[in-house]
C-alpha cells in the first residue's frame, strides 16, 4: 500500500507526546515508517513558586498540534485524516494532577520540574527503603498532605499529564506500566504497584486521616500492548474541532517519556540503554538484578512491558545552552547578519570538536531549574573561569556540551562503577544528539561506554508512543511477541545506526572538567 492510501483507509497508527517545549504527533505505518508530522511549541509557566502548564496551555496545544498534522498531510497528500488503526498518548513524566470526582483539576498542574517536595520524598524513601525522587507523583500528593492543603480530601483520582490527556479522548482511568511507575513504586514481579508499600503508606498517620486510601486513586496499571480504551465521541471532538475524525479509534495504554524513549531507541531489552536529551535529560539501563541499595540519585522504574530499570533522571540539559546560541544569534543581528537557527546550532555543536579535551579549565552549571541529584535546590545557571583558562568559542561551546551531561555523570557513575550494571549498548536520542558527531562523542566520554545514534534519533517520543500503539494493533491480531521481539523483527531490522566508542583523550578530558563541576559544586 502506498502512503496515501494507508492514511485515507484508517491504517496508520498516531503517536502524540507532550515535550517540555513541543508537542509532536507523529504518523507512522505498520513497519515504523513516518508517514507525516505536526508540532506545537509552548512552555511551561512559572507562578506561584511553581512550574506549571494551564488546562487550556494543554488542550489548545494538543489542538493545534493535530491542526497542524492535518494541514501537514493535506498538504502533502491532499487528503483529509479521519481515522487510525490505533492512537497513543505520551507526556513527560510524574508531577501532581489531583482532581475530585466530577473530574475538576483541584489544583494547578505541578510538574515534574518542580523541587519543592523534599521533606515529602526524604520520609517515603526512609518509610519504603526505596527511592522516591521529589518529581514522583506520590511525593507530590504526600507533601500536600504534610503541608495540610485543603484540596486534598476531595481527590477522587490522580495521575500524569499523559493519563489525564488520556482520559480526556477516551474516559479510561489507566496509565502505561512505565508511566504508573514514576507514580509509585511498581513490583516487577506483577506488573502492578508494589501492595507492600501500598499499605505503608496507608498506614502513615496523616495518610490514615484521609478519606480516600491510595489504591483507590491511583490509574489502574495496563502493560505494553493491551487494550486501553476508544476514542470518544468527545475525545474525537477535542482532538479535532474540525469533526473530520471518527470516534471508536482504540487507544493503546498511555506512556511517559521515559518508556516511549526506550521503545524509540529499542532498548526494551536487558543490559541495554539510552540516552534522551533535550530539555531534560535521563539515562536508563534494564537491569539484570536489583540494585544493593538505595541510591537517592538512581530512580527504579519500568519498561513499558514491566522489566525494572535503573534510571537517573537531571532536571536541566540543553537549556542553558539554547540561551546561549540565542544570545551569539542575537550579536549577529545587531550586526546586520540574520542566522537560521538551525544551521546555527549545528555550527556551534560542531565548534566543540575542535575545544581542549577539558575545556580549556571553563567550567559552567546548566540548572535553570533545581538538579536534586546533585543537591542543588533551586535554578542558577552559571558560568566560571580563572585567569589562566582557555577562553575561546571551541572550549566554552565544549564545556556547555559536557555541562549538560555533568549532573547525569555523577549518577551513572553510581549504577555503573559502584554497582557495576552492565550494560552492551547505550542509544542516544533526542536535540543534544542531532548534530552529528558533538554530543555523541562527547556523551560516550562521559557514560565510558559507545553510544549509538540511530538514523530515527530526532523522531524521538512520539515515534515511540506510535510504535506502541503499533504493538497493541499487531497484539490484538493475534501476535504472541513481547515488545522486543517485535521491535527487533518489524521495526528496527536493518535500521542503520552510527556507533562511536569513547575515546581515551576524550574520557581523560571529561574525567577532569568533571573534577572542576564536582569540587565547584
Amino acid at each position: 500500500m502506498d502512503k496515501k492510501t494507508i492514511l485515507a483507509e484508517g491504517k496508520a497508527v498516531l503517536g502524540i507526546e507532550f515535550g517540555s517545549t513541543r508537542i509532536k504527533a507523529v504518523v507512522s505505518d505498520e513497519k515504523g515508517n513516518v508517514l507525516a508530522q505536526g508540532g506545537h511549541g509552548w512552555e511551561n509557566r512559572y507562578e506561584n513558586g511553581v512550574w506549571t502548564y494551564t488546562e487550556e496551555d494543554i488542550r489548545s496545544g494538543l489542538q493545534d498540534c493535530y491542526a497542524d498534522l492535518r494541514a501537514n498531510v493535506k498538504s502533502e497528500y491532499g487528503i483529509e485524516l479521519a481515522g487510525f488503526a490505533a492512537i497513543g498518548i505520551s507526556a513527560m513524566m510524574h508531577g501532581y494532577l489531583a482532581f475530585d470526582g466530577e473530574g475538576t483539576l483541584l489544583a494547578p498542574f505541578r510538574t515534574w520540574r518542580n523541587t519543592i517536595t523534599e521533606e515529602a520524598a526524604k520520609e517515603l524513601t526512609a518509610e519504603f527503603n526505596y527511592n522516591i525522587p521529589q518529581r514522583w507523583s506520590i511525593a507530590h500528593l504526600y507533601q500536600a498532605i504534610l503541608n495540610g492543603e485543603e484540596h486534598i480530601k476531595d481527590i477522587a483520582f490522580f495521575t500524569t499529564l499523559a493519563g489525564w490527556v488520556h482520559r480526556w479522548l477516551t474516559g479510561e482511568k489507566v496509565l502505561g506500566v512505565g508511566d504508573a511507575s514514576g507514580m509509585f513504586p511498581i513490583d516487577p514481579k506483577t506488573g502492578n504497584y508494589d501492595a507492600a508499600m501500598l499499605a505503608k503508606f496507608d498506614e502513615l498517620p496523616l495518610a490514615k486521616e484521609m478519606p480516600w486510601k491510595l489504591s483507590d486513586i491511583l490509574p489502574k496499571v495496563l502493560s505494553a500492548g493491551e487494550f486501553a480504551g476508544k476514542l470518544t465521541a468527545e475525545g474525537a471532538k477535542l482532538l479535532d474541532p474540525s469533526g473530520n475524525l471518527k470516534a471508536g479509534i482504540p487507544v493503546c495504554p498511555p506512556e511517559g517519556d521515559a518508556g516511549t524513549g526506550m521503545v524509540a531507541t529499542n532498548s526494551v531489552g536487558k543490559r541495554t540503554g539510552n540516552i534522551s536529551a533535550g530539555t531534560s535529560v535521563f539515562a536508563m539501563v534494564v537491569l539484570e538484578n536489583e540494585l544493593s541499595k538505595v541510591y537517592p540519585e538512581i530512580d527504579l522504574v519500568t519498561t513499558p512491558d514491566g522489566a525494572l530499570v535503573g534510571m537517573v533522571h537531571c532536571n536541566n540539559c540543553t537549556s542553558d545552552i539554547n540561551a546561549w546560541v540565542k544570545l551569539f544569534a542575537e550579536v549577529g543581528e545587531k550586526m546586520g547578519v540574520s542566522f537560521d537557527m538551525g544551521e546555527l546550532f549545528t555550527k556551534m555543536y560542531g565548534i566543540a570538536l575542535e575545544g581542549e579535551p577539558d575545556c580549556g579549565g571553563l567550567l559552567s552549571y546548566n540548572f535553570v531549574s533545581g538538579e536534586p541529584v546533585v543537591g542543588v535546590e533551586n535554578g542558577e545557571p552559571s558560568f566560571k573561569r580563572t585567569a589562566e583558562s582557555h577562553f575561546t568559542l571551541a572550549n566554552f561551546m565544549r564545556m556547555h556540551l559536557c555541562s549538560a551531561m555533568g549532573a547525569l555523570k555523577v549518577g551513572l557513575d553510581l549504577m555503573l562503577k559502584e554497582e557495576g550494571v552492565k550494560v552492551d549498548k547505550m542509544l542516544g536520542h533526542g536535540g543534544y544528539f542531532k548534530t552529528p558527531l558533538a554530543g555523541q562523542k562527547i556523551a560516550a566520554a562521559m557514560v565510558g561506554a559507545p553510544v549509538s545514534v540511530m538514523e530515527t534519533a530526532g523522531e524521538g517520543g512520539a515515534w515511540g508512543i506510535a510504535l506502541l500503539a503499533q504493538y497493541m494493533v499487531t497484539k490484538a491480531a493475534g501476535s504472541a511477541k513481547t515488545l522486543q521481539q517485535f521491535l527487533d523483527d518489524e521495526i528496527f531490522a536493518g535500521m542503520k545506526a552510527s556507533t562511536i566508542a569513547p575515546d581515551p583523550a576524550d574520557v581523560a578530558g571529561c574525567e577532569a572538567f568533571m573534577m572542576r563541576f564536582r569540587a565547584g559544586l
